[in-house]
């Protein structure tokens, strides 16, 4: 299912992981687990915020992905089923088709 991963970095362990060198490890390594569709990182709400794209093939990787971010950077972490255009006009149709069953 491809997912919508949102990380956001508080400032302080930010700071403090830029400083020494995590920041980068670890946004490396989690582009690299991911694989991402896309990939955007944007200073949002004053904070370090990256966005990634990706294909969750299964619930059991939400750990592996999560803990490093939660660990290593002190970051919060939202998770959302998303779709692409052809994802949604899709579903449009597979609903209209539903409606006019009913």
């Amino acid at each position: 299912m491809r997912m919508m991963l949102k990380v956001s970095i508080p400032t302080e362990s930010g700071n403090a992981a830029f400083n020494d060198g995590r920041l980068a490890e670890v946004m490396r390594s989690t582009t690299e687990l991911l694989k991402p569709e896309a990939a955007y990182h944007l200073a949002y709400e004053g904070r370090r915020t990256s966005l990634f794209f990706f294909d969750l093939t299964d619930a059991t990787q939400i750990p592996s992905i999560a803990e490093p971010l939660f660990q290593g950077l002190g970051a919060t972490l939202d998770l959302y089923p998303v779709m692409n255009s052809e994802d949604l006009m899709a579903g449009i149709g597979a609903a209209t088709e539903r409606l006019a069953k009913s």
